[in-house]
This record gives structure tokens, C-alpha cells and sequence, in this order.
């Protein structure tokens, strides 16, 4: 049996996925997991790389235990996130995480560079305070020693791949991510680089998903008992999971739901005008120069926090920033699952509270139920009503987001495709359907993986082309018609 590992690393947690192939269709085998989570480093929430690291190659190394050894390993994660490394290969800056603070009015230290318009026009991509555009600036501003003694800026899944194989490879999908790259060259954009006082040589040439970069280096292969060869897929998960949406037609919109909500289309070329600009969409690079069009949501993220939340005892104690709140069936000390917050907020169905869910201020708050009761228009008294609040919100931005998607693009679009793990949410998908008055179809769920393997299987021979992998895919996978 030939096996693929793809290697899919969110912001909460990793996952080792074995996939092959068996009589055309598509089989995968968790085989790890492991949590993924910020420390306190220097004044500034970070990625603890040294420990991502190592759960990466105690992954690898239960395919060993399994006796289920992969050919091929693929690593994909969320974009923006960088770290430098020095001359010797050694990090000289922290692996900082996109939900710090240390970005904020980072924009004024580039718009004086170059123009927002500007910017947009040469790049395409969304404006979000965390791109690595903005992260870099607010570097150069903190601590501009480092930025002198770096020799290469990786991006998170191209440290991985580092550690992994001794290689230093940029990859192009996730490069495009941090609005340095420019969107009809395909390359990184050496003029703006060059206007915001950036070191040039820190930036490697950009590969596309398919490039081997070679097997394991040899203390790795050491520690986890065999080789394999690295092979970069679309290194940034959307891209990953785009790539694992069944085809259908042209007049599809995809979801990519998790914590993030991904929503858009795949065309040929970028969409750059002014109108893209002001509705805030980007144009992310993927796979053999497809681009992603698409708008990034807030997404589960809102629910997951109040989760946190309603289940911690920081709120309760009193360390919120709102105090005079009251949710009357919330209980100090009981404990809310996912399928319990979904059945409270059906049965809050006609609550018609509502949330704009691309405020910033649901971006890292100290408090997201705070929050939400502060910015509803009308407020909600119970979890019911506060978590249909945050459900009607999300389908009704999908909505509105669709019908920008279409007077951009110039298409009208008939269904829905949703992957990822939010792809379970039976009354999200639902709720959209409703909201859009579209087809929904609801899977496959593990979209990131299944896309990270589709490139080792092509790489491998297993799939001739993409066309190939996703009808495979459709004959491997439920999807299913909300």
C-alpha cells in the first residue's frame, strides 16, 4: 500500500492524516493529534515553535508504531505567521501569532509607503491588520535588530518543513497570503518590498505545490525509524481545502468552514479593481496558479470562544468587560457542548438580534460575549438568544458577501459547497440555505487534509491531474444536500 501523510495544522490543534488510494477512491487514517496553543513570549502572544516541531515528527513517527510507513509528507497551517531565522539557521525572531496586539496601527506605518490602493491594485489582497505585511512593519518598528540579522523569513509550515529536511523553501500559496506578493507576476513584489525598507535577501524563491524537497533529513529519519520525501502541497490549509471541494460547475461558491470562514470562488485570473478593493476581498494564490477569491469571515471562532467561556470561570469572577450583562438559563459551573449551544440557539430561532461579524472587536477580545452583547442591536437575555444572535449573523454575512461575490465576478451562482469541519454544523448550513436561498452541500469534512494529499497523489502518480483527484474524491466522500 502506497500511503501519503498530510500533515494539517490549525490554530487550536494538528492532526496527522495517513491517506491512499484504493480501487479509485480516497482513504484516510488519523493516526495523531495533538494541541496547538500560544505562549506568553517577550510582551507578545506566540507559536511555540520548538514545540509545534516536535509534535510534527512524533506524528511521523507513529506511522512507524503503526507499521503504515508514507512515501510522501505533506505540511499545511494557517498563512501570515512568519519566523526569522539568522545566518546559522538558528531563529532571531519569535514565531508571533496574527491574534497579537502588536499590529494594531501598523497600517500607518505602511500606507505613508505605499497607498492602500496602491497595494491592493499590485497585490489583491485583503486588508487585515495581520498580514505579514503589517506584521513585518510593526517589527521593523519594535525591533529592527532583528530584522538586520535575519537571513530567511519562513512562514510557519516552511519552518516545519525546515526542521523536517534542513531545506529553506517559500511556498507560493501561502506567500500570497501577507500581501507582499504580487498578484500577476506570481512573485513577491521587489517594489514594495523595496519601499518598505525590507531586506530583500530574507525572501527565497517562491515553489508551488508539487516540489519535492527531499527526504528527511538524517537525525529526523534517525528519530522516527524510516525516510520519506517532503513534498510541499498548498501550504496554506484554505488553499488545501479548496482543492478538495468535488466538482460540480463554475457557479459554485466554496465555504471553507472553521475557525475562519473562507467564502468564495476559484478563477483563472485576479480581480484587482477598486470595486474588490472597497468590498475587502482577496485574490490568494493556489494551486497551478488558480485564484481563490474570496472574502475571510470571522467564522466558528465566535462560537468557540463563547464556549470557552460559558464553560470557564473567568467571566463568572468577574473579569469581563462589560459587568451588567445577564443571561438568564446560564448556570455558574455547568458545562455547554457544541450540540448543546446549537439546540439552544434553535430554540431561540425567532430572536432577531444581530452582529456585524467583521468587527474587529471579535477578532481577540477579552470577552466575545461582551462583545456581542455590546454590538447586537438587540440584546440577548439567555444563551439561546446569544448564540442564535452569532448563527443568523454568520448566514446573513454569507449572504451578503454572495451577492458582493456576484457583482464583482459578474456570475450568478447557484449553489453552496461547504468543507471543513464546520461543514457538520447542521444549523449553520441550514440557516444559510435560508439566508441565501442557494444549495447547500455540506462536505467533504475533512477538506484541508483530503486537498493536502490531492498533491502528494498527483505528485505520486496516483492522479494524473486535478480533474482526476476531485471526481475521486466525489466518489469517496458524503456529501451531503442541506
Amino acid at each position: 500500500m502506497n500511503y501519503h501523510l498530510a500533515i494539517d495544522i490549525g490554530a487550536s490543534s494538528g492532526r496527522h492524516i495517513l491517506g491512499h488510494v484504493e480501487e479509485g477512491k480516497i482513504v484516510l487514517e488519523e493516526v495523531f493529534r495533538f494541541d496547538n496553543s500560544q505562549v506568553r513570549k517577550d510582551g507578545h502572544d506566540c507559536w511555540d515553535h520548538a514545540a509545534l516541531a516536535k509534535s510534527v515528527v512524533a506524528g511521523i513517527a507513529k506511522c512507524r508504531d503503526l507499521g503504515k510507513i508514507p512515501s510522501t509528507i505533506g505540511i499545511d497551517t494557517w498563512g501570515v505567521d512568519f519566523i526569522l531565522l539568522d545566518a546559522a539557521g538558528e531563529p532571531c525572531s519569535d514565531m508571533v501569532a496574527y491574534r497579537d496586539k502588536r499590529t494594531e496601527g501598523a497600517d500607518a506605518l505602511v500606507e505613508p509607503l505605499v497607498s492602500r490602493a496602491d497595494l491592493y491594485a499590485r497585490c489583491g489582497s485583503q486588508k487585515m491588520l495581520f498580514n505579514s505585511i503589517y506584521q513585518l512593519a510593526a517589527l521593523k518598528k519594535e525591533h529592527p535588530e532583528q530584522l538586520a540579522k535575519a537571513a530567511r523569513f519562513l512562514m510557519v509550515p516552511e519552518y516545519l518543513n525546515y526542521v523536517l529536511t534542513g531545506k529553506m523553501a517559500n511556498e507560493y500559496t501561502n506567500a500570497t497570503t501577507g500581501n507582499l506578493v504580487n498578484a500577476r507576476a506570481k512573485d513577491w513584489d521587489w517594489e514594495v518590498i523595496g519601499k518598505l525598507g525590507l531586506p530583500k535577501q530574507i525572501f527565497g524563491t517562491l515553489e508551488m505545490p508539487g516540489t519535492v524537497l527531499g527526504p528527511l533529513a538524517p537525525s529526523v529519519a534517525a528519530e522516527v525509524g524510516f525516510d520519506a520525501q517532503v513534498v510541499l502541497p498548498a501550504t496554506h490549509d484554505t488553499g488545501s481545502a479548496f482543492l478538495a471541494v468535488p466538482a460540480r460547475d463554475d457557479r459554485a461558491v466554496y465555504i471553507s468552514s472553521g475557525t475562519w470562514s473562507l467564502l468564495g470562488v476559484e478563477n483563472a485570473d485576479p480581480i484587482t479593481t477598486p470595486e474588490a478593493m472597497a468590498a475587502n476581498f482577496t485574490n490568494e494564490g493556489g494551486a497551478w496558479y488558480r485564484f481563490r477569491f474570496l472574502k475571510n469571515i470571522m467564522g466558528l471562532w465566535m462560537i468557540q470562544s463563547i464556549r470557552r467561556e460559558l464553560n470557564g470561570v473567568d467571566y463568572v469572577e468577574g473579569k469581563a468587560t462589560t459587568a451588567s450583562w445577564t443571561l438568564s438559563d446560564y448556570e455558574a459551573g455547568r458545562k455547554y457542548s457544541f450540540n448543546d449551544l446549537e439546540t439552544a440557539a434553535k430554540a431561540a430561532a425567532a430572536f432577531a438580534g444581530r452582529v456585524d461579524v467583521n468587527d474587529a472587536r471579535f477578532l481577540s477580545p477579552d470577552s466575545m460575549i461582551a462583545e456581542v452583547l455590546a454590538a447586537a442591536d438587540v440584546k440577548p437575555a439567555t444563551v439561546g438568544e446569544l448564540m442564535q444572535c452569532v448563527y443568523a449573523s454568520l448566514a446573513a454575512c454569507y449572504a451578503k458577501m454572495i451577492d458582493h461575490l456576484a457583482k464583482l465576478t459578474g456570475k450568478t451562482y447557484t449553489s453552496i459547497n461547504i468543507v471543513g469541519g464546520g461543514s457538520k454544523d447542521g444549523y449553520l448550513n441550514a440557516l444559510t440555505a435560508q439566508a441565501t436561498g442557494l444549495e447547500v452541500f455540506a462536505g467533504p469534512t475533512e477538506g484541508t487534509a483530503i486537498g493536502n494529499l490531492v498533491i502528494q497523489f498527483i505528485a505520486g502518480g496516483e492522479f494524473k491531474d486535478l480533474a482526476d483527484a476531485r471526481a475521486a474524491i466525489g466518489r469517496s466522500f458524503d456529501v451531503t444536500k442541506v
